[in-house]
């Protein structure tokens, strides 16, 4: 097939093109997944934040 006889570089590129779909797969899965609750050390740290920014 295409002119290459070997099984292992078949597989090779058979397991890059496996490895690119769940790669793509995972990523549409855990697309927005990272948001964390806003704790009230993230609010004081904006705070301090806007106040520095303010004072320059």
């Amino acid at each position: 097939m295409f002119g290459i006889s070997d099984p292992w570089v078949w597989s090779g590129y058979l397991l890059c093109i496996a490895s690119t779909v769940l790669c793509v797969l995972y990523g549409i899965v855990s697309w927005n997944k990272g948001d964390d609750a806003v704790t009230k050390e993230d609010t004081s740290w904006v705070d301090k934040e806007k106040k520095i920014e303010e004072e320059l």
